[in-house]
């Protein structure tokens, strides 16, 4: 975050294990709308080497529904900044737009790709995420019935949730980490409309989920932010054998 709002930079990373340091940064976009908070944040790198950059609403919920604005979207970018010529506005990086506050980002290993969303008050999302799609927000916040926007594939209390950090393991199934719900839900992705919990309570609130080259998951808790009720070993990252 700069006075000219949030950016994603690269670093090349120099050394060796152990003794690793950060090159110069280059500047990948900027320009994103900032904010104390609703900064989205999350980025991922698809397998067709496209970087996918989740943007909040900055605290303005109107800017989600400009198409203009870099702010409230999902943004798809080649690793060096370029709009790719497969974008659904031309010569814009949006990919989809309607977003209040996405925090997760997945894909299947069949392309379809799953965005965590928190709500305001009411509902906290998962969407599936299609190119150009709108996602309604502020005009709806969870599933609104309104033909304009898509509505989310599942939907949680905001007290029950704040789904953040999401990863999908090879037996196909979502892993999502929970903020205040503290709690990891798995959505198992032949049925994506249902779910079940694990953990409830067990870690307190949990930030991310990562599928580890075993196959494992690892959860990293995040009780030390200030919202948080931390124990003596926190901030943990914790794996978890994924034999489910």
């Amino acid at each position: 975050t700069g006075p000219d709002g949030n950016r994603v930079q690269r670093f090349e990373l120099t050394g060796e294990p152990g003794a690793y340091g950060l090159g110069d940064p280059e500047t990948i976009i900027d320009g994103i709308p900032a904010a104390s908070t609703h900064n989205g944040g999350r980025i991922a790198i698809r397998p067709d080497r496209h970087l996918y950059i989740a943007t909040g609403d900055a605290g303005q919920p109107q800017l989600a529904q400009d198409p203009s604005s870099l702010a409230g979207k999902i943004l798809r970018v080649t690793l060096d900044g370029d709009v790719p010529d497969d974008i659904p506005i031309a010569g814009s990086p949006v990919w989809s737009l309607g977003h209040r506050n996405v925090q997760g980002l997945a894909w299947t290993g069949s392309g379809t790709m799953y965005a965590s969303e928190f709500g305001a008050s009411t509902w906290d999302e998962l969407n599936i995420i299609e190119p150009g799609g709108n996602y309604g927000w502020p005009e709806v916040e969870g599933a609104g019935g309104d033909e304009r926007f898509i509505d989310p594939v599942q939907q949680w209390a905001t007290a029950d949730a704040s789904p953040s950090g999401i990863a999908i393991v090879p037996s196909n199934e979502l892993v999502i980490a929970n903020l205040r719900g503290q709690v990891v839900r798995v959505v198992r992705l032949g049925d994506p409309t249902t779910s079940e919990e694990w953990f409830a309570g067990e870690f307190g609130r949990i930030r991310d989920a990562v599928t580890a080259p075993d196959g494992s998951v690892w959860l990293l808790t995040n009780n030390t932010d200030g919202r948080g009720s931390p124990s003596a070993d926190d901030d943990r990252i914790i794996r978890i054998g994924y034999e489910h």
